[in-house]
């Protein structure tokens, strides 16, 4: 027992510098977001705000159509985590579970897409958008949802297939033999076991295209479609920079992504395997 508590101690103890430099970009981030504008310019820095201004809060929606640019945010975000689900899926399970020629040279491909910049093909994928009008008007919700569905789609598919091959395949075999099809056994088996990589898929393609910057700028040219990434840019001037609604609207776009981790907390570290085979 004294072993064991003097590990726990040492991991204690390991952890929190890394811990503290996890946490001291967001500590920065909020102390500078109560600052007053004077506070911020001044040449000696102040870690903690001598005189806290939480109104800065309230003026990045009145400086900002802020309201707005969270919906575009969501829209694109939701838009881009069902449709990079709906093909993951069954990638993933047809990779997992089904034989056919070329298996493994698929596996590559989808491995290879992992390696490009989407800066490599921004250009490529402006100019086709462009040619089928999905940057005119709220096309550009369907431009931004497949360009950022994209780009998580190989991550997605890598994942749940890894998931779906752990599954037993006794469970699958049994479900088959009860009379249940192909696809049944997909949606009321396989789904329900590899929830844990289904949850963990949703939340990397959510805030992958929550935080996306560079397709928002290229894409978006309407201020009204603007998604929340490109939108607090604004406060970036060309001579200078409103840091303190700058950092007050960057943690308020926090604040969905921790919303939904904290949502399906609960998913991400039950397992739901076990026990499912003696």
């Amino acid at each position: 027992m004294r072993l064991r508590a003097r590990a726990r101690v040492a991991i204690w103890l390991l952890l929190l510098p890394v811990l503290a430099g996890i946490l001291f970009p967001f500590g920065v981030m909020l102390s500078t977001s109560l600052k007053p504008a004077d506070e911020v310019a001044a040449l000696r820095y102040q870690w903690l705000p001598a005189h806290p201004r939480p109104a800065n809060y309230a003026d990045v929606f009145h400086a900002l159509p802020l309201a707005r640019y969270f919906a575009n945010s969501v829209i694109v975000a939701l838009g881009a985590t069902a449709l990079g689900i709906a093909c993951a899926v069954p990638a993933a399970y047809a990779l997992a579970r089904l034989r056919f020629a070329g298996k493994g040279a698929v596996r590559f491909a989808i491995l290879v897409t992992q390696m490009f910049s989407p800066i490599v093909l921004i250009v490529a994928l402006f100019s086709q958008f462009g040619r089928y009008g999905l940057l005119a008007g709220a096309n550009v919700y369907v431009a931004l949802i497949l360009a950022n569905a994209a780009f998580s789609l190989a991550f997605g598919i890598w994942l749940l297939s890894g998931y779906f091959a752990t599954v037993p395949l006794e469970i699958e075999e049994a479900a088959l033999m009860d009379g249940c099809s192909r696809l049944g056994t997909v949606r009321r088996v396989m789904l329900p076991l590899a929830a844990p990589g289904i949850v963990t898929t949703v939340i990397f393609t959510f805030i992958a295209a929550w935080n996306e910057f560079m397709f928002a700028l290229t894409f978006v040219a309407d201020d009204r479609y603007k998604p929340l990434t490109v939108g607090i840019f604004s406060f970036v001037g060309q001579y200078a920079v409103d840091w303190q609604y700058l950092m007050a609207a960057a943690l308020l776009a926090t604040v969905p992504v921790i919303a939904l981790f904290l949502a399906v907390e609960g998913h991400l570290i039950r397992g739901l395997t076990t026990g499912a085979i003696k």
